[in-house]
């Protein structure tokens, strides 16, 4: 009591010993019960390094398994790939988890490999961001395309200092073209799409940030990677154009997945080459552009030929009320997902009437749901598996009309009664 009156400063809030239960022990005592000792450890690069499981946001979650020679490869080849960085001068705003592999190469290795300062948001909250970019003014942002569709659309966006931010990687899920275009002209950085998966520690390709960048593609491959487009039934290489699975091949790829020798035999074969389980086309210059996940293509119900999401959801974004869209192909026919801008108003009808005049017709959506929110995994990549399951549960509840939203109820991603606005 005397310490806290003359050095208030050192005073320590109180706070009471906890009862301890049976295998109990308080750390202090550990600690003086102990003498440390330097323990030799000895790993080998091809010993397993971490067990990243995948996201499950088309099937069960596997454990994929990351050797030490993985993390290191993959992250030299994006220090490579960050050809005008600057060591020992960057800061790396850290919003995606490094519990996740994205982060763990981009945010966390990368700034160890080049010296930067990290600056770790636990969670991704826009106004928290953008006062931290005003505050510490970050110089490279990591990301995936719902967060720069939040600092966007954040109201006032403007009155916060952003113009630090130099260059942006954004994976995980397409980045829209609209999207990209109003961050760089707001930022006056570099915003360009990349492509990876866990499978792959994780990132293959990236467009250049100081050379060429094709908008809506994913870029090249990384040094030291290799990447091909294959017939979806055939498995025969295709040449520039065809549209097939992408597959690739480097040092970043996976051991296997963890007790899984079946699933690991499915995806990765003898000769190192990885199924992404991703549709793609090549163009003459290399770059690679991904059509959709395939499971997530569908065949319209007037000539079966294949529908990409993408091709829809690009129309939709070019609306200027619309902040968020996701197309799914239920029954032949794609429905859209739609999260309009705060005090937006776009009905249904609209929509489906600007997509009549930009797509054929096999390809304009049969409904439009508006939503308030998308269900997401921790990295804020959408879950299909689940809206495909709410609206599902919907639809069996209700029949519906062209036009529904979402009810901000005690569940915001239940799809409420019908609207067509």
């Amino acid at each position: 009591r005397l310490a806290m009156r003359l050095r208030p400063e050192l005073a320590r809030p109180y706070r009471p010993a906890l009862p301890l239960g049976p295998g109990e022990f308080r750390w202090g005592s550990l600690l003086r019960q102990h003498r440390p000792e330097r323990l030799e450890v000895l790993s080998r690069p091809e010993d397993p390094a971490v067990i990243q499981f995948t996201g499950g946001t088309t099937n069960r979650p596997k454990g994929v398994t990351l050797s030490h020679a993985n993390l290191v490869a993959n992250t030299m080849q994006t220090r490579a790939w960050l050809s005008n960085v600057r060591d020992g001068e960057e800061t790396i705003l850290c919003v995606v988890p490094f519990s996740h592999v994205y982060g763990m190469t981009a945010g966390m290795n990368l700034a160890i490999n080049i010296g930067a300062t990290m600056l770790l948001l636990p969670t991704f909250e826009p106004q928290e961001v953008l006062e931290h970019i005003r505050k510490y003014h970050p110089t490279l942002f990591p990301g995936v395309p719902s967060m720069y569709v939040a600092i966007n659309n954040f109201p006032e966006v403007r009155k916060y200092d952003v113009n630090s931010i130099r260059a942006c990687l954004c994976g995980a899920a397409p980045l829209p073209v609209e999207v990209q275009e109003q961050f760089e002209k707001l930022t006056k950085g570099r915003l360009v799409e990349g492509y990876g998966l866990s499978e792959a520690a994780p990132v293959t390709h990236a467009n250049p940030l100081f050379g060429r960048d094709k908008v809506g593609s994913i870029g090249l491959p990384l040094p030291n990677t290799e990447a091909r487009i294959v017939d979806l039934i055939t498995g025969v290489p295709l040449p520039a154009g065809q549209i097939g699975e992408l597959l690739v091949r480097g040092p970043q790829v996976m051991l296997g997945y963890w007790n899984d020798d079946e699933a690991t035999s499915g995806v990765l074969g003898e000769d190192g080459w990885l199924h992404t389980n991703d549709i793609a086309r090549m163009d003459d210059d290399g770059y690679f552009q991904i059509v959709s996940r395939r499971q997530d293509i569908w065949h319209t119900e007037d000539d079966a030929s294949i529908a990409f999401p993408r091709d829809v959801e690009e129309v939709i974004y070019e609306l200027p009320q619309v902040m968020e869209v996701v197309v799914v192909g239920i029954a032949n026919r794609p429905v859209a997902f739609v999260k309009v801008k705060e005090d937006a108003w776009l009905p249904a009808r609209t929509i489906i009437a600007y997509c009549e005049r930009r797509l054929p017709p096999n390809r304009v959506p049969r409904k439009v749901i508006f939503v308030k929110e998308f269900p997401r995994s921790f990295i804020g990549k959408v879950l299909r598996r689940e809206l495909l399951s709410q609206y599902e549960h919907r639809t069996e509840a209700s029949a519906g009309t062209v036009g529904e939203h979402l009810l901000g109820s005690t569940d915001e991603h239940l799809l409420g009664p019908t609207d067509e606005r």
